[in-house]
């Protein structure tokens, strides 16, 4: 599957219908009077949130939706038909822009969530509409009001509780595919992973957590180097970040100052999100040196550094616990702003 995270589209409400003007030609009835009916109201266009999309990928080649125009009002006071709301299916995490202004116009986080992005012109008044003591015969009726048509900018940002960041290499993809049921494409190069990766871990409790594999940050990813700058935008939402850190690098403590300054340089808040530190491949190193990177690391952070191998699927435990733990520790307040953000 194709991962889109940003699109541009075009909708447009319905026209609302016209009132008409006519007048009652009954038999029995010397006064017939006037009798058209209203226009009916324009269709709607409605955003929805869905859980079972994960990508924009529909909207690549479909560009512009339309909802049905509302009907001409009829004789007899007949009003028109009901224009049909078009609805849009979007996954849950996407934010919507006015493409013009840039305005968020709303940000669909939950299942379910909707937003009429677009009004359906009102019917316009059929001249039956219009009769008085002063005017007996009107000859006039409204026509509906016109469609509602804007571009939008579709952006969306995964849903995860905690995001897992790493230079390339660092085994990401090999710690989420080793703590949830994800599958992701491993290799040993970097750049394996083009899109990111969502993995439901369950908790003791039974719950499930969502981690989602960042992929490809690297030095200058805020200024669009690799991949980083495609897929930074995804970190912000998680409430978390699992630093992962290569033992086997030829300088791991760079390694780490390199991300946390990719962090601060894209700003909205990143380098400010907790974060908990793992040195991963230990099985690849003798001891010492990684206990050694780890008590660096810990002076530089002043937090603790877990250590870990993905592959030999080996110091979990700890690391998972102080995950739950710290995911309890946030204050309600503080989700609540990550989560609109």
């Amino acid at each position: 599957m194709k991962f889109i995270d940003q699109v541009e589209i075009e909708v447009v409400s319905g026209k609302g219908g016209d009132g008409i003007v006519t007048f009652r030609r009954e038999k029995y009835v010397p006064a017939g009077g006037p009798s058209g009916g209203n226009g009916g109201k324009g269709g709607d266009v409605i955003l929805t949130a869905v859980e079972h999309l994960q990508t924009l990928l529909d909207f690549k080649y479909a560009h512009r939706f339309q909802a049905e125009n509302g009907g001409k009002g009829g004789r007899n006071n007949r009003t028109g038909a009901n224009g049909s709301d078009r609805i849009i299916l979007l996954p849950c995490g996407t934010v919507i822009y006015d493409a013009d202004t840039e305005e968020i116009l709303c940000d669909l986080v939950k299942s379910d969530q909707t937003f009429c992005v677009a009004k359906g012109g009102k019917g316009g008044l059929g001249n039956q509409h219009f009769l008085s003591n002063q005017n007996r015969a009107p000859d006039y009726a409204l026509p509906g009001q016109p469609a509602e048509e804007r571009r939008l900018r579709l952006e969306l940002k995964l849903l995860a509780e905690v995001g897992i960041i790493g230079l390339p290499n660092a085994g990401k993809s090999t710690l989420i595919s080793s703590i949830s049921a994800a599958r992701p494409k491993i290799a040993d190069y970097p750049f394996t992973t083009l899109i990111p990766n969502l993995g439901v871990v369950r908790k003791p409790s039974g719950d499930g957590t969502v981690f989602a594999d960042i992929p490809g940050l690297i030095e200058g990813a805020h200024l669009g180097a690799g991949l980083g700058h495609e897929f930074l935008r995804h970190i912000e939402r998680t409430k978390l970040l699992l630093h992962l850190i290569d033992a086997t690098a030829d300088d791991p403590i760079a390694n780490y100052q390199t991300i946390q300054e990719e962090l601060q340089a894209y700003g909205r808040g990143l380098s400010e999100r907790p974060q908990i530190l793992a040195i991963n491949k230990i099985d690849a190193m003798d001891g010492d040196i990684v206990d050694e990177i780890a008590t660096k690391l810990n002076h530089l952070t002043q937090v603790p550094v877990f250590q870990i191998s993905a592959v030999a699927r080996k110091g979990f435990e700890p690391l998972l616990a102080k995950i739950w733990q710290s995911l309890e520790q946030l204050a309600p307040a503080e989700l609540s702003i990550l989560t609109r953000r």
